[in-house]
């Protein structure tokens, strides 16, 4: 075979090899990718056929039609004499201020710490009630009754009709049952506050209209030595 003949067949061995070499490659590569595709498309038709059974499980919504029972409903109607859990309020003096119709003159105090969950001495848990309460008097009604209780809070200031005065004669005397009601129930223009302050908070915040109400008419003669030496060292008059 001469030199030229040589070359030639060399030349042709090697570009056919190498076509069929990337031949060989592309169909690996087809395949590999076609075996990809088939796998993932198994995987989403899998997925999509899945059925919840277990995590939607066949239910009545509330209020729903059902021919099961008599009536057409499928929400069924409670026994009677049925009590919300945590509703059971029996206890009237404590959860509507009252007691044969009228409100209570005594604070229920051992009956709020326990709710509050406030221990410590007599004079360590009326201190803390009354820290209680003056932090949700002053989130739910200074805007009205101002901090100190004097009718003029900043919607007052705004153009607010006023709320009576803590410090006038008829409320000073009244019971502290009268305020609980209020709270309760509203009174004139004001609303309500049941849904926003449990009965515990709105005892407490009783409890803290009181201290306003001797803040402003204490007698001197209450108060400590300690109490004395600083209002006579501010210049107070007793």
């Amino acid at each position: 075979m001469s030199h030229a003949s040589w070359t030639t067949t060399l030349r042709r061995i090697v570009v056919t090899r190498s076509v069929s070499e990337d031949a060989g490659c592309d169909a690996s590569l087809f395949t590999w990718r076609l075996s990809i595709g088939v796998t993932a498309l198994v995987l989403f038709i899998a997925c999509a056929g899945c059925r919840q059974d277990m995590a939607d499980q066949p239910h009545f919504e509330p209020l729903e039609a059902s021919d099961f029972f008599a009536d057409g409903q499928a929400s069924r109607p409670l026994v009677p004499g049925t009590v919300a859990r945590g509703h059971l309020r029996i206890d009237k003096a404590f959860f509507e201020g009252q007691e044969n119709g009228k409100p209570i003159e005594t604070y229920p105090r051992q009956k709020v710490a326990e709710r509050l969950r406030i221990s410590g001495d007599d004079e360590q848990v009326m201190a803390r009630i009354l820290g209680r309460g003056r932090e949700r008097f002053d989130i739910f009604c200074a805007a009205c009754h101002d901090r100190t209780g004097s009718g003029q809070g900043i919607v007052v200031q705004r153009g607010f009709p006023a709320p009576p005065s803590y410090h006038s004669d008829r409320l000073r005397e009244a019971p502290i049952g009268h305020f609980y009601d209020v709270i309760t129930h509203g009174l004139g223009r004001m609303p309500d506050y049941a849904g926003q302050i449990p009965p515990a908070d709105r005892w407490a915040i009783v409890a803290y209209v009181r201290a306003l109400q001797l803040s402003q008419h204490a007698d001197v003669g209450e108060l400590s030595a300690i109490d004395r030496e600083a209002l006579q060292a501010r210049g107070a008059t007793p």
